[in-house]
């Protein structure tokens, strides 16, 4: 039977979600937790990879399994065996083509920065910190012109292994909300890197460095080099996938964030 499951986790204790040699991940952590549930050997398929330091708090994921185990099994028999950082927030059967990857929609990313003369304790590996303003109306002014479907070049990184460039943003929307600028973009898939590259970028825009056109001017180059560094990777977060409806996967839950309005995700 195929299984899919929806992971949460914070991304600071973890090099990122894929498997790797010699170094904690996030797949290696899940994929333990549920080989304990079924007692044989799980491997898991996610929907997207994320970076060192990011969090999640929809990652979607598959996995094949011939053990006989309920939703609620596989959900609080691995939470059990999980740190607190990771948990499952669900799993349900799914029909065989099934594919976490491949049969994703939408991918929804939010970029989380404080905005605030003082650093937070508490929002110290969860949020970036900008203490100086930023024009927020700038910022999404000048990310209203990657809506569409584009060569992404200029927002992706040197290592990328991506086929093409191309990608249908779907949208970039940035609010501020009270201390917190939130930054909400959509896509079918995303390049290595992209969703840091443009918050890099945008906030060159928000300082009053660059004007609102750059970001346009920007992604017609095509040259990473022109663009704004990559913004710390402990304020991304994953919320998720979204899938065709004959799979009938769970409602997405909000992520645990501010959430100025609910209606974007």
């Amino acid at each position: 039977m195929r299984w899919a499951v929806c992971v949460e986790y914070d991304g600071g204790a973890y090099h990122g979600w894929q498997a790797q040699r010699d170094v904690c991940s996030v797949q290696v952590t899940v994929e333990a937790a549920l080989s304990q549930v079924a007692n044989h050997p799980i491997r898991v398929i996610c929907c997207g990879r994320t970076d060192t330091g990011v969090h999640a708090s929809g990652q979607v994921v598959h996995f094949d399994s011939d053990a006989e185990r309920t939703d609620h099994a596989w959900v609080f028999g691995a939470n059990r065996f999980l740190p607190e950082d990771i948990s499952l927030r669900w799993a349900c059967a799914v029909p065989e083509d099934f594919h976490a990857r491949f049969a994703a929609v939408t991918r929804d990313y939010r970029y989380l920065i404080l905005n605030h003369p003082a650093r937070s304790a508490l929002y110290a590996r969860r949020a970036s910190h900008y203490r100086h303003p930023l024009d927020v109306d700038a910022m999404h002014a000048a990310g209203a012109a990657l809506q569409g479907k584009h060569d992404f070049s200029a927002f992706r990184a040197a290592g990328c292994q991506a086929k093409s460039p191309v990608r249908l943003m779907h949208h970039v929307r940035v609010a501020r909300h009270r201390d917190f600028i939130l930054i909400d973009v959509r896509a079918n898939a995303f390049l290595q890197h992209m969703v840091r590259n443009i918050t890099g970028s945008l906030l060159a825009v928000g300082r009053g460095e660059q004007s609102v056109d750059w970001i346009a001017q920007l992604l017609a180059g095509g040259d990473r080099r022109r663009a704004g560094a990559a913004a710390p990777a402990h304020g991304l977060y994953f919320l998720g996938p979204s899938y065709p409806e004959r799979f009938e996967l769970p409602e997405r839950a909000d992520p645990a964030l501010l959430m100025p309005d609910k209606t974007w995700i």
